[in-house]
C-alpha cells in the first residue's frame, strides 16, 4: 500500500470543561483583579466577578417601587426604564439558579434585567472623565457578564460572545480601577467563551488584552499579574506556541521568587508548566530539572497527591530519554500512592496503567503492554463517580493509539468511537471531536477504507472550519482528506484540498518544512493528473530548488522529485495519450474509479487508463 505523504500524528485538543453559572452578590474592589483566571487546562470556568451591588442612592433591601414579588416582573417594555427594575431582575436570576428552577428561567431574568440596564444607561449623561463613579455603566457590564455565563451553563457557546463583546466596550479602564476590573473580567471572560468554542488564536487575544489592562493598573510586578501570565501561557501551550509560552512563564517564575517564600506552591506550579513547555521543545533535560524542584516544593508542602502526579510526569521525561528502568520506577511509585490515597479503581490509577502500556510497547515487552492496557480498559468501562467523560476519552483515545502502533486497528477504531459518542454531546468539546475523527481518517486511509476515511476527513475539516481553525494541524487534515479524494478519483475536490493546505502550511511552517513540501509533492501530481503540466513543473522546480539550496539533496525523495521533473519536462508541449505517471506515486494499485457511466467519461477524457 503506498505510503502517505505528509502525514502526521493527530493529536486531540486539549479538552476543557463547560463554564458553570455563578451570579456574584458583592461588589468587587479593585484587589478582585488578583482573581486568578480560570485555567482552561486544569480547572472548571466560572462566570467572570463583577459588579451586583445597587448603585449608590438605590437600596438593596427593599422591593423596587411598583413590584412586591417574583410574579410582578411580567411588565410591558416601558417599565424596563425604572432604574430599580434591573438589580431586581438579576436578583431574580441568581435566585432562579440558587432554587432550582433552572438557567432558562434565569435567562429570562439576565435578558430583561439587561436590556433595563442599557435603557438606563442611555438616559443618564455620561459621567465626568476621569471619574471612578460607575454608576448604571458597570451594572450593565455585570449584567452582560451574568447573561453570557448562563448562555454558557446551557451550552450556548455562540451566543454568548455577543454579549461580551458589548461587555469589553462597556467600561473604560481610564477611569477608576473598578471599570479596571470590569475590562479585565470581561477580555478574561470572552477569551474563556472563545477557547470552548475551539477559537484559540481569538480567546488568546483577549486574554493579552486582560493582562495589558491588568498591568497598566497593578503594574507588571505585581504578584496578580504572574497568575494571569501563567494562565496566558498555558493558553499559549494549547495552541502549541511554546516560545511565546516559555516567555510568560519565565515571567510568572521571576514575579513569584520575588513575592513568595522559596520553594513556594506558585512557584512549583510555574515549574510544571515550565517542564511541559520544556518536554514539547525537545528540551527533556530542562524539564526534568523543573520536576524534580517542583517536587521538592510539593513534598515540603505535604501535598503527596499533587508530587505522585509530578512522578508521572517525570516517568514520562525519562521515558522520553529511553531511560527506561527510572521511567518504571517513577510510575509504579505513582501508582502506588494513587492506589492508597484515591483507590485501585479512580482515573487517575488507569491513566498511570497507560503510561506503563506504552513504556512496554516501546521496550518491546508486547504482553506487559496488553496486560496493562486492560487493567487501564476496566477501569475506564466501569467508571467510578465524579469520572469526567473527559478523563474516559482522553484514556480510550491513548489506548486506542498503542493497539494502532501494535496493528490492531479495528480495535483502536472502536476506542476511537467510543471517545467520539462520550463527547459528542458535551459543549465546547467540537474541536476535540475534529482531532478523533482526523486520526480515525488516518486509520481507514491505512487500512484501504478510503470512502471512509473522506468521510471522516471531511467531518474534522467542518468542525475545524466552524471554530474558524488556521493552524498547521488543519493543514496536515487538508493534505490527507485530499490523499483520500486522490484514491478516490476525486481529482479536481483533491487539487483544492491541497491548494488549500499548501497556503496554511507555508504561513504556519514555512516553505521548508517536511509537510509543506510533502503538499507540494501532492499538488504537483495532481496538477499533472488534471492536465496542468506547466503548473506541475513550477511546484517541481521549486520543490527541488529548496532542497539544493537549503536541505541538500540527500533525502530519497529528492531523485524521485527529480526523475518526475525530467519526464514532466519531456512531455510538455506535446500532443500525447495522457497519464499522469507523477499521480502513480500517489494512488494504491488495487484502487478502482467509480463505476458510473458520468464518472466513467470523465477519466477517460482526462486519459487515464485502467
Amino acid at each position: 500500500m503506498p505510503a502517505m505523504p505528509g502525514l502526521v500524528s493527530v493529536k486531540t485538543p486539549a479538552n476543557t470543561p463547560p463554564l458553570r453559572v455563578a451570579v456574584p452578590d458583592t461588589q468587587p474592589s479593585r484587589s478582585e483583579l488578583s482573581n486568578p483566571p480560570r485555567t482552561p487546562m486544569k480547572k472548571t470556568p466560572s462566570s467572570t466577578p463583577s459588579r451586583s451591588k445597587p448603585s449608590p442612592g438605590r437600596s438593596a433591601k427593599k422591593d423596587s417601587p411598583g413590584v412586591s414579588s417574583a410574579a410582578a416582573v411580567d411588565v410591558d417594555d416601558s417599565s424596563l426604564d425604572n432604574p430599580d427594575l434591573g438589580p431586581f431582575l438579576l436578583k431574580l436570576a441568581r435566585d432562579a439558579i440558587a432554587s432550582g428552577e433552572g438557567p432558562n428561567k434565569a435567562l429570562d431574568y439576565a435578558i430583561r434585567a439587561t436590556k433595563s440596564f442599557e435603557r438606563c444607561c442611555a438616559a443618564v449623561a455620561p459621567p465626568i472623565p476621569g471619574g471612578s463613579e460607575g454608576g448604571p455603566v458597570l451594572d450593565l457590564a455585570m449584567s452582560l457578564h451574568v447573561l453570557a455565563a448562563i448562555y454558557c451553563s446551557l451550552g450556548r457557546f455562540h451566543e454568548a460572545v455577543s454579549p461580551l463583546e458589548r461587555a469589553i466596550q462597556v467600561p473604560d479602564p481610564t477611569r477608576g480601577p473598578d471599570h479596571s476590573l470590569a475590562a479585565f473580567s470581561g477580555h478574561m471572560q470572552l477569551g474563556d467563551t472563545l477557547s470552548m468554542l475551539g477559537q484559540i488564536d481569538r480567546s488568546i487575544a483577549c486574554y493579552e488584552e486582560g493582562l495589558k489592562i491588568q498591568i497598566q493598573t497593578l503594574g507588571d510586578t505585581d504578584p496578580r499579574v504572574g497568575e494571569t501570565c501563567r494562565y496566558l501561557a498555558e493558553a499559549y501551550v494549547q495552541a502549541m506556541q511554546f516560545n511565546k509560552a516559555e516567555e510568560l512563564c519565565k515571567k510568572t517564575l521571576e514575579i513569584h521568587r520575588a513575592h513568595s517564600e522559596p520553594a513556594s506552591l506558585e512557584e512549583a506550579a510555574d515549574r510544571r508548566l515550565m517542564a511541559i513547555i520544556c518536554e514539547a521543545k525537545g528540551d527533556y533535560e530542562n524539564a526534568l530539572e523543573h520536576l524534580v524542584l517542583a517536587s521538592m516544593a510539593m513534598i515540603a508542602s505535604g501535598q503527596e497527591s499533587e508530587v505522585a502526579s509530578i512522578d508521572v510526569s517525570i516517568g514520562n521525561i525519562y521515558m522520553s530519554l529511553c531511560r527506561f528502568d527510572e521511567a518504571v520506577f517513577s510510575y509504579q511509585k505513582a501508582l502506588t500512592v494513587f492506589k492508597s490515597s484515591k483507590g485501585e479503581t479512580h482515573p487517575t490509577v488507569a491513566s498511570v496503567f497507560v503510561r506503563l502500556a506504552e513504556l512496554y510497547h516501546r521496550t518491546g515487552k508486547l504482553r506487559e503492554s496488553k496486560s496493562y492496557c486492560e487493567n487501564a480498559l476496566r477501569i475506564y468501562n466501569k467508571p467510578v463517580p465524579g469520572t469526567t467523560v473527559e478523563e474516559i476519552a482522553g484514556g480510550l483515545t491513548e489506548i486506542s493509539a498503542i493497539y494502532e502502533s501494535v496493528d490492531e486497528p479495528e480495535e483502536a477504531l472502536k476506542l476511537l468511537q467510543k471517545s467520539m459518542k462520550l463527547l459528542e454531546d458535551k459543549p465546547g468539546q467540537q474541536s476535540a471531536i475534529a482531532g478523533l475523527e482526523a486520526r480515525m481518517g488516518v486509520m481507514y486511509y491505512t487500512l484501504g477504507r478510503y470512502e471512509e476515511a473522506r468521510n471522516a476527513f471531511e467531518s474534522a475539516v467542518a468542525k475545524l472550519r466552524a471554530a474558524g481553525e488556521k493552524s498547521a494541524f488543519f493543514g496536515v487534515v487538508l493534505n490527507q482528506m485530499g490523499l483520500a479524494c486522490v484514491q478516490l478519483f476525486k481529482i479536481d475536490e483533491a487539487g483544492e484540498l491541497f491548494e488549500e493546505a499548501r497556503g496554511i502550511l507555508e504561513q504556519e511552517r514555512g516553505s521548508c518544512d517536511q509537510d509543506t513540501l510533502g503538499v507540494y509533492s501532492n499538488l504537483a501530481a495532481t496538477y499533472d493528473a488534471m492536465g496542468r503540466i506547466e503548473d506541475a513543473i513550477e511546484i517541481l522546480e521549486q520543490v527541488l530548488k529548496l532542497r539544493e539550496e537549503k536541505l541538500g539533496t540527500a533525502n530519497p525523495d529528492f531523485e524521485d522529485e527529480k526523475k518526475r521533473l525530467a519526464e514532466l519536462l519531456k512531455e510538455a508541449g506535446r500532443s500525447r495519450n495522457y497519464k499522469a505517471k507523477s499521480l502513480q506515486n500517489l494512488i494504491d494499485p488495487n484502487a478502482r474509479p467509480p463505476k458510473k457511466e458520468s464518472s466513467a467519461k470523465k477519466w477517460s477524457s482526462l486519459g487515464f487508463k485502467f
